[in-house]
């Protein structure tokens, strides 16, 4: 259990250092440069990814709290809800990102057109949505989420050392399995929607270039290269969510959380935002340019300093 534990402590690790690269650095897009959609998007989902992470329970959220002061049961329900919170903007946010990216290399000739030239506009309103749905959403968490006491007596289904989930009433628990499942499977749909949509442009926009024998322009294409990004993020966020719904589900179902399978379960669950900055950074140009040249001056400052010194 103790190496899970190191594992998962790792993973969260890499992953916060990875994120807040990516962070600072499309910070430093939209406030210097001109920014293209999807940055503003990916910004955000670095910015998630971060929170994900801090509020996964046993990492640094519960220490602050406990440096604090705070009762238990209000670090419960505040930690329990920011991570609800940041799961759904995840999940909200990579659909956004593939119908984006979708409009982005759609042709002139298809419907989706239409919105290139508003796209930005569209962009803020459905931002504000998503966020607006996701924090009022997940408030209903709040009331069935506490401080640990004794399983036998309550029926708690206990989810971290000290804290754990209230039984609810069927027909509120199957209310809200029914919105959640009805909201996912929708978002996931669309995801692989536009991620077929996007392979079917990709396919077509190669053979025309193999006709006109310019291979190595469509390699070089920017556009192609976010593209295949965009749909390989697609691609695992939908298989990571296949597993962790499938735990989630049926540790509700038989209202039981055995500590291994939570820790699995914490791992898939950090296993996308962490994949996502490391597949970025090796795939956007820009980002390795940036750290080749911070390397190159730190370097090169170094290399002074040192020679001031002989």
């Amino acid at each position: 259990m103790s190496l899970f534990k190191n594992i998962l402590y790792f993973q969260a690790g890499l992953g916060v250092l990875a994120n807040t690269i990516l962070l600072f650095f499309y910070t430093f897009i939209m406030l210097g440069h001109r920014p293209k959609p999807t940055d503003l998007i990916f910004c955000q989902l670095t910015f998630i990814h971060i929170m994900m992470f801090l509020s996964g329970g046993d990492i640094c959220l519960t220490d602050i709290f406990e440096i604090l002061n705070l009762e238990n049961d209000f670090k419960c329900k505040t930690i329990f809800y920011i991570s609800r919170v940041m799961r759904g903007l995840s999940l909200c946010t990579t659909c956004l990102l593939s119908v984006v990216q979708a409009i982005t290399i759609s042709p002139s000739t298809s419907l989706l057109a239409k919105f290139k030239h508003r796209l930005k506009t569209y962009l803020t309103y459905a931002l504000f949505c998503i966020w607006s749905f996701n924090l009022f959403y997940s408030s209903n968490r709040i009331f069935y989420v506490g401080d640990f006491t004794n399983v036998s007596e309550t029926n708690q289904m206990k989810v971290t050392k000290s804290c754990s989930l209230f039984p609810k009433n069927y027909i509120i628990r199957g209310l809200i399995l029914a919105v959640s499942v009805s909201r996912d499977f929708f978002l996931v749909g669309v995801m692989l929607t536009t991620s077929t949509y996007m392979v079917i442009l990709l396919f077509r926009h190669h053979r025309q270039c193999k006709h006109l024998h310019s291979i190595s322009h469509l390699r070089a294409s920017p556009e192609k290269r976010a593209t295949q990004t965009i749909l390989l993020l697609v691609v695992c966020f939908v298989v990571i969510y296949w597993v962790d719904f499938i735990i989630s589900s049926s540790s509700v179902l038989l209202w039981a959380y055995d500590p291994v399978v939570l820790t699995v379960q914490k791992f898939v669950m950090y296993a996308y935002p962490t994949t996502t900055p490391l597949v970025q950074i090796s795939s956007d140009k820009r980002i390795i340019t940036m750290l080749k040249n911070m390397h190159s001056k730190c370097h090169g400052s170094f290399l002074n300093m040192f020679f001031s010194f002989l």
